[in-house]
């Protein structure tokens, strides 16, 4: 057998480095995370899921028709960052909305924490705090919270709301009636004599201005904790770069300075 001269040895080592090399490149480039843009908009378009049916989030300008308020705001600025154009899929009840979002429909949502929802859909922190009330007619004998919660009444809220999905869990004697949306509720109410309307305060506080002989009840049956979320499926990175987007806008001051724009009263920064 002839000996392998050492320029053949030099070679092979070469040879056998360069394809180590390409293969950890290779690895290397497969292990890169994926750009922020790409994390939360991959179709090139930052789809955000705008639920009108929650008048401190968004509501249609009168003059322009077009969905206006701080979830609106937040998803501008957010496609902005990302360097993508943004597209508003309307909707006008919180449960469709997490139907878009946990579909992949939608690529981020403004929602109400809840564990139901966290089944497919990833929450970022709570960005804005606002609260849920009971409403009743001027001549209920109910005067406080405490009292709603028996066989006899029947309360309405919005269906999939975060009320809807609250009290589905701590009302034990009373009936939850469900209304298609929730700005319906209080008409629904009306319509069909139920005892109980329940729902965010500042659109209760609206409908009472609206329809004569009701009024709400005193104080609060819960805190609502308002956040953006995505499709569970796009991963903790995604997540994670959406929670710090959130933090930096209420840190900045952003997340105060819309809710003043949009003169929403009655709703406040998330601590």
């Amino acid at each position: 057998m002839r000996p392998i001269s050492s320029f053949l040895l030099v070679r092979r080592f070469l040879r056998s480095c360069v394809v180590v090399c390409v293969a950890t490149l290779g690895w290397v480039h497969a292990q890169a995370p994926s750009s922020p843009a790409a994390l939360l908009a991959p179709s090139g378009t930052l789809r955000a899921a705008i639920n009108l049916g929650n008048p401190i989030l968004a509501r249609r300008d009168p003059v322009s028709g077009l969905p206006v308020g701080v979830s609106v705001d937040l998803a501008q600025q957010l496609a902005q960052r990302l360097g993508v154009s943004l597209q508003m899929v309307v909707l006008d009840a919180a449960g469709k909305a997490v139907e878009a979002v946990t579909q992949d429909q939608a690529d981020i949502g403004f929602f109400a924490l809840d564990p139901q929802r966290a089944q497919g859909v990833a929450f970022t922190g709570a960005y804005v705090q606002i609260e849920g009330s009971y409403l009743v007619r001027q001549d209920s004998p109910l005067q406080h919270n405490d009292e709603v919660d028996v066989a006899a009444h029947r309360v309405v809220v919005g269906k999939g709301s975060a009320y809807d999905l609250f009290l589905s869990r701590h009302l034990k004697h009373a009936q939850i009636v469900r209304a298609p949306t929730s700005p319906q509720v209080v008409d629904f109410f009306l319509a069909q004599q139920m005892e109980v309307a329940a729902g965010v305060k500042q659109q209760l506080e609206a409908d009472a201005q609206r329809v004569p002989h009701v009024r709400l009840l005193p104080g609060r049956f819960m805190v609502i904790d308002q956040a953006m979320g995505l499709p569970k499926a796009r991963g903790q990175a995604a997540t994670e770069w959406l929670t710090q987007f959130v933090q930096e806008m209420k840190v900045s001051g952003f997340v105060a300075q819309a809710l003043v724009r949009h003169r929403i009263d009655g709703a406040s920064v998330a601590p």
